[in-house]
């Protein structure tokens, strides 16, 4: 509510999973899964399957990032409670109860240290403005009484002996506010915005590496920091089932776990909604129409922005394409007032009347002109092609991708995207919020 240096493929947008990879270059951002995974139509089905990471990013760790010691709760406490031993089954469900409780004091310790490490010395050095600040961390501040809530709670339910009976009745009384996150979630678009706006400026920049040199940021950049309750939300689904994979069957406390388990599927499901709605407001503020004729209902009437990312065309040239859940936005990325803004190449293409083709390596012409139709020149590899018949005339672009797999990630939103427009024509209302889902 993160990842390096790499040509930036399809981003497939919003999950929370996954929301903003802080990559320099941007890749194909799909849309489906704003807090987890970013190549996935959103989906009304099991909010798990919106989780896994994105398989297209390949995300590589921070060089040499350095860990937390972490404790297991079989090394932190004695596994022969009383005189008796106990089972390997509740050994493990101790060791998962006690990971939620470590995470979450974890989670405090790095919420209070994005606070204090980087927000109010920027604030008191005037390195950014009260306002920018605002806008980068959010809500941040008050989120940290909410874990600290649990963590109380998770505490005094701990026994002396360190084991714990019951928690499932903690949760559901607490999973509540965690509704809340909806305003950070949907706030990271903007805030990462503007961020990297900012590293522009050297004060900023030479602020965030002297920090990121330090001990305390364990290797970590301020982004990392801004996306810890994200990730902490989208795992909460992944920790209670575990602990209830290992609570016997007959335990008081599964029932009280089961409805937690739901309460917070659902809970990440709106805010992964939310969020991807956000999203696709912030993109679509951005875009500067050189004519009125450029301007389309579609476009304003999308919530949804299904997938996008940069892509080239056969002369080479930079492209920043949207495809919104009704009709594809073809524009040239600029700066306009220090602002990245995107501005309309062509007129945009309604999806329903859209048609795509795969291109095989070589069979693209360059710069009008044919260069051998076996070419293995790279410049002629992993081009598809979406035209549209507009007023008796052909409209026709052929655009290259990062590479094979890029390419297969837009074919697969097009061919999405045209599937959900076609079958939403027969409804009036507006289902498109929730497109089928992806299966890589």
């Amino acid at each position: 509510c993160s990842q390096q240096d790499r040509v930036k493929p399809l981003s497939r947008v919003t999950s929370l999973a996954n929301l903003i990879p802080p990559v320099k270059t941007a890749p194909l951002k799909r849309i489906g899964q704003t807090l987890q995974r970013s190549i996935s139509f959103r989906s009304e089905s099991r909010t798990e399957t919106l989780m896994p990471p994105r398989p297209w990013t390949r995300p590589a760790p921070p060089a040499n990032t350095k860990r937390r010691d972490s404790k297991l709760w079989s090394e932190t406490f004695d596994v022969r409670l009383g005189h008796q031993m106990l089972s390997s089954k509740e050994i493990k469900r101790q060791e998962a109860i006690f990971e939620l409780s470590q995470g979450e004091r974890d989670l405090i310790e790095d919420l209070k240290l994005a606070k204090k490490a980087y927000h109010d010395p920027m604030l008191k050095l005037s390195i950014m403005t009260e306002h920018e600040l605002t806008q980068i961390f959010g809500t941040l501040d008050s989120l940290i009484p909410l874990h600290e809530d649990l963590l109380s709670r998770l505490r005094e339910a701990r026994k002396p002996d360190g084991s714990t009976e019951t928690v499932g009745h903690i949760l559901v009384d607490w999973l509540p506010c965690l509704d809340s996150y909806n305003s950070y979630c949907s706030n990271q678009v903007a805030a990462k915005a503007l961020l990297d706006h900012k590293k522009q400026d050297h004060r900023v920049h030479d602020f965030l590496q002297r920090c990121l040199e330090s001990p305390f940021s364990r290797k970590l950049d301020l982004w990392n920091f801004l996306d810890i309750p994200r990730s902490r939300l989208v795992k909460y689904p992944l920790l209670l089932r575990e602990i209830l994979k290992h609570t016997p069957n007959d335990h008081t406390d599964r029932q009280h776990l089961d409805e937690a388990i739901n309460m917070i599927q659902s809970i990440v499901a709106e805010i992964n909604t939310q969020t991807g709605e956000s999203e696709c407001r912030f993109y679509k503020e951005r875009l500067l129409y050189l004519e009125d004729s450029q301007r389309d209902l579609l476009i304003d009437s999308s919530r949804i922005l299904s997938c996008h990312g940069e892509l080239k065309n056969n002369r080479g040239a930079k492209l920043h394409v949207f495809l919104f859940q009704d009709v594809l936005v073809i524009t040239r990325a600029i700066t306009h007032s220090e602002q990245l803004h995107y501005q309309l190449y062509r007129q945009p293409i309604p999806v329903r009347e859209l048609q795509w083709e795969d291109l095989q390596d070589g069979e693209i012409r360059l710069g009008g002109s044919i260069r051998g139709a076996f070419s293995n020149n790279e410049r002629t590899k992993n081009f598809f092609r979406v035209s549209f018949h507009s007023g008796g005339q052909l409209q026709s672009h052929s655009f290259q991708a990062s590479d094979a797999f890029n390419k297969q990630q837009w074919l697969n939103c097009i061919r999405q995207a045209k599937g959900a427009a076609e079958s939403a024509s027969s409804y009036p209302t507006d289902r498109l919020l929730s497109s089928p889902s992806h299966h890589n």
